[in-house]
């Protein structure tokens, strides 16, 4: 799809955001987040980081026995609704200096879950079929994240038992939502930096594909993988 005049205006305006911000002295994450809101139109949560305290890993949440150290929205943080802007980012990052950068899943993407290794294969086939893609983003734990349509999680079991793969591919699962993602520049629980495999694109990130489009390759690809089984 060709560029229109309103989506030239809005790379325009992205980077006259970045040089603003650099002139300005701006941290890079309220310029990712003003990026995600204003350009790609999703919310964006304030999220707790992961510390070291005592040679072990803590949560910035200081909640007992955290069950998601540095991996979960922070209590009464602001969402930053999609359209904001780069001073609106600033300001709401400002009163929560530190945090990670979370993406709630279900409202505009929901998210395919694979190891990395066999999201990368997966990747590179769909790119050769010239399948549709959205966001795809690489966790330092290993997994990689497939941005797709909202209601995927819910349709996936379905999905699967159709395609004939329901009970062979253990490893792929469905982010959907209550979820949450976190987003480059932020690292995850304290691991190391999330990265994006394939970043954003004004039309991947506002039409995200539909699941089954992407579905059958990534479960033959993983269904394959030895580290899938």
């Amino acid at each position: 799809m060709g560029f229109t005049i309103g989506s030239i205006r809005e790379m325009r305006e992205l980077r006259e955001m970045r040089s603003g911000a650099r002139r300005r002295g701006r941290a890079p994450v309220c310029t990712a987040v003003a990026e995600y809101t204003g350009l790609w139109g999703w919310d964006v949560v304030p999220g707790a980081r992961a510390v070291r305290s005592g040679g072990r890993t803590a949560c910035s949440c200081r909640a007992p026995g955290c069950p998601a150290p540095g991996a979960h929205p922070l209590d009464g943080a602001p969402v930053v609704s999609a359209g904001a802007t780069l001073d609106e980012a600033a300001r709401a990052w400002g009163r929560v200096p530190g945090a990670a950068v979370l993406l709630p899943v279900g409202r505009s993407f929901d998210v395919i879950e694979v190891p990395e290794a066999a999201g990368r294969r997966a990747l590179v086939r769909m790119e050769r079929m010239g399948l549709p893609l959205g966001p795809v983003a690489a966790a330092p734990d290993g997994r990689a994240w497939f941005f797709v349509a909202p209601g995927a999680a819910a349709r996936l079991p379905e999905l699967l038992y159709r395609m004939g793969w329901d009970d062979c591919v253990p490893s792929l699962r469905g982010l959907g939502p209550g979820d949450h993602v976190t987003a480059p520049p932020s690292d995850l629980g304290g691991l190391g930096p999330v990265r994006w495999l394939r970043p954003p694109t004004l039309e991947g990130a506002g039409r995200p594909p539909h699941a089954r489009l992407l579905l059958g390759t990534l479960a033959y690809v993983c269904h394959r993988a030895p580290a899938c089984g």
